[in-house]
């Protein structure tokens, strides 16, 4: 017997200071903040059906950055619906200086961030399941090469 899982929920990230998080995932997602209890903010997604999609629980401005490389959660995968939006991130996640990298997995197209507590993160689209082809069954590490994706995936090209 296994758990029936639908679809990953919410997530919640420990952070240091609620206000300088709240607000970059404001401006980097859109999130908007629901409800503060405490220490704790609760955020939702433009559109979601979650109560909230992000918790985020300050530990105050001593806390240590999580270290890299040690055990536990390497980062979390936020789903845009089209290859313009992961553009448009790309953009966003420049200009709040969290960019720190991007991979074409084959099915999927992927940015890469850190948050102001160095909590990290993906961006990703994925590609019409029945144009995975070759990456059906195989999970690569390739250079992301963005335009040539949108010439390739973009509503103009179809």
């Amino acid at each position: 017997m296994t758990i029936p899982v639908a679809r990953l929920n919410h997530a919640v990230l420990y952070v240091r200071d609620l206000d300088a998080s709240t607000a970059f995932y404001g401006q980097a997602f859109g999130f908007h903040e629901i409800a503060r209890e405490g220490p704790m903010a609760f955020m939702r997604a433009a559109g979601s059906e979650n109560h909230h999609d992000l918790g985020l629980l300050a530990l105050g401005e001593g806390a240590p950055r999580p270290p890299r490389g040690v055990t536990g959660l390497y980062h979390l995968a936020w789903e845009v619906p089209t290859i313009e939006a992961l553009a448009s991130a790309s953009a966003v996640l420049t200009e709040l200086d969290a960019l720190t990298g991007a991979s074409d997995h084959g099915a999927t197209k992927s940015l890469y961030g850190r948050d102001p507590d160095g909590n990290e993160f993906e961006v990703m689209w994925m590609v019409p399941r029945g144009q995975w082809g070759q990456y059906e069954n195989a999970a690569v590490v390739q250079p992301l090469d963005l335009q040539r994706e949108i010439a390739r995936y973009g509503a103009a090209s179809g």
